[in-house]
């Protein structure tokens, strides 16, 4: 069907109607843009299901402007919040699991901004049809949700409305994505509220922001509102009377009616605090502060493929092959023959950065990290298997076919920007409805050590037998050519710079410990973006297992590739 956008009408119209049958009215925003159907109102207007007819009827969402204030001061601060809601959301939408702002425009006299469309299911809809959350449940919440808020925070953005209709669960990945920024606030920018009205949802917001006063710290208030209403199942009735708040007491009375590990719990209640400074500063400070609990210890590291390389013996010397892992590698079917092949790798703990005397000050200091089980693509993304992906639906950028400058189908792909390596990793997730992403820059390191403490996962000497480096193949070389570490993966030395999710920090000095390294360090500002691995020209001190190296997120170089990673082995 085809909604008409106007206010005062609203009429369905059959579908590729040029104008309302009723009013009149234009259907089609921007030549493109077509509503379907209302799916949300609020103080600034409502919001349509709509397809973007340029881009073969691909979902999206079309916000329109329609303030409910009335008096031109009122209105001229309604119209001010919208527009930054565009701007805030044109910077948010860099991050992959906030909605992306794909277009604002004014048309017959009202604003509009199309976002991306999340298909999916929000917490409150999950909770309504199965039931109250278990506690391992709330805490993936948590450990998925804290990283998406401090990647907001960075951006000195407060959201001030979690709550679980603001957070949906896609149904292509499972992933979570935060959305409406509607009544979020620039951290020391102007004071801008709804006139009239208290911003964020009453039962959510902490005290300082029923005061007008809000802080980062606001979010992770409401942020574990959020939590402990999907542990109880309670919410706040119209008549304001709440279950689990005693509002004689002024306190949060949640654990009268579910019980949870007391390391939950204590995290919970400080989330809670009526006070801001007695609340955790950040989100990343409550990720340390969860206690995440162990790989069992019969999770152990893949077996080395049997190999004819005489290089062979000197790597089952200094890495002996182990028992086959829990968790058995999987592979993807891209078609036409090309497989991705995924190695499970075990979690565990490794001293991650250089040593004192050796390396240099961007990889200390060395600091010890945790690491959950994961999957990693056996080898870099190859040439082929780009190709393949690269043929599926457009999800937020256009990708080249053929982008390398050194061809051939079993070439690591190359010449791919870190944006472009997040489109890949778009397309594959949407099309196998697993989460594939880049790996975090701890992730990528344990994962080459493979157990190992050495210069290189072969020992501390390096030479062009074991590894393409030092320009001596002239360019990249067939992933898999030379041999593999004790975990199974090729070419985490040399051929080709591999980008991680990480944004780049210049060392390791107020590194995250958290109990998961598999989530990124994201960076406070700047397109840097981490890479690791060294490359097929440069010496053997680029190629090192710590050796960390950066570009900028859009750059497209001949040395720099990628591989994949998905969470959590045992979940392909």
């Amino acid at each position: 069907m085809s909604q008409c956008l106007n206010p005062d009408c609203l009429q369905q119209n059959p579908p590729k109607t040029i104008f309302c049958q009723r009013c009149g009215s234009k259907l089609v925003l921007q030549e493109r843009y077509r509503g379907v159907r209302v799916i949300g109102e609020g103080g600034f207007g409502r919001t349509f299901l709509a397809v973007d007819e340029q881009r073969l009827d691909t979902p999206c969402v079309i916000k329109q402007f329609l303030p409910q204030q009335s008096g031109s001061a009122a209105l001229e601060k309604a119209t001010e919040l919208f527009k930054q809601e565009a701007f805030r959301l044109r910077d948010l939408g860099k991050h992959s699991h906030i909605p992306d702002l794909l277009a604002f425009f004014p048309q017959e006299g009202r604003l509009y901004l199309i976002q991306e469309f999340i298909e999916g299911k929000n917490l409150l809809d999950e909770l309504q049809q199965k039931g109250k959350f278990s506690e391992s449940e709330v805490k993936q919440i948590l450990i998925e949700l804290l990283p998406i808020l401090q990647f907001v925070h960075n951006n000195k953005v407060i959201h001030r409305d979690i709550k679980p209709e603001n957070i949906i669960r896609s149904s292509q990945t499972g992933a979570l994505f935060l959305i409406d920024f509607g009544v979020s606030k620039e951290v020391g920018g102007s004071v801008l509220t709804r006139v009239g009205t208290i911003t964020g949802t009453l039962g959510y917001a902490p005290p300082e922001q029923m005061r007008g006063k809000v802080f980062p710290n606001s979010d992770l208030y409401s942020l574990a509102v959020t939590c402990i209403r999907l542990l109880t199942g309670c919410f706040q009735k119209d008549d304001g009377d709440d279950l689990i708040f005693d509002s004689m007491r002024m306190q949060w009375i949640w654990k009268q009616y579910v019980s949870v590990s007391q390391e939950l719990e204590i995290v919970l209640d400080k989330m809670l605090q009526d006070i801001p400074v007695n609340r955790f500063q950040s989100a990343t400070e409550v990720l340390s502060a969860l206690q995440i609990q162990e790989i069992p210890a019969n999770i152990i590291v893949p077996q080395l493929p049997v190999s004819p390389n005489p290089f062979q013996q000197v790597l089952q010397f200094i890495s002996p092959p182990l028992k086959p892992p829990v968790y058995p590698d999987q592979n993807e079917n891209l078609g036409n023959g090309v497989i991705l092949e995924m190695v499970a790798i075990p979690g565990g703990k490794f001293l991650m950065g250089s040593p004192q005397g050796e390396g240099n000050d961007r990889e200390k200091p060395q600091h010890q990290v945790t690491i959950q089980p994961f999957y990693m693509g056996k080898y870099p993304v190859t040439q082929a298997q780009w190709e393949m992906v690269s043929r599926l639906p457009e999800v937020k950028i256009d990708l080249r076919s053929k982008p390398s400058h050194f061809k051939g189908a079993n070439l690591p792909v190359e010449n791919v920007s870190w944006h472009d390596a997040q489109e890949f990793c778009a397309r594959i997730s949407k099309a196998t409805g697993k989460l594939y992403r880049l790996p975090s820059e701890a992730e990528w390191e344990y994962a080459c050590r493979a157990n190992t403490t050495t210069l290189y996962y072969f020992g501390d000497t390096i030479t062009t037998d074991l590894v393409n480096h030092n320009n001596k193949y002239g360019q990249t070389t067939d992933v898999g050519k030379f041999p593999p570490n004790a975990f199974g993966l090729y070419d985490m030395h040399g051929n080709v710079w591999e980008w991680c999710e990480d944004g780049w920090h210049e060392n390791y000095i107020n590194a995250p410990t958290w109990p998961n390294n598999n989530i990124p360090w994201i960076s406070q500002s700047d397109n840097k973006r981490m890479l690791r691995g060294g490359q097929w020209y440069l010496n053997p001190s680029y190629c090192r297992s710590a050796s960390r190296s950066y570009n900028n997120g859009d750059r497209r170089n001949k040395d720099n590739g990628f591989r994949l990673v998905v969470s959590g082995a045992g979940t392909l």
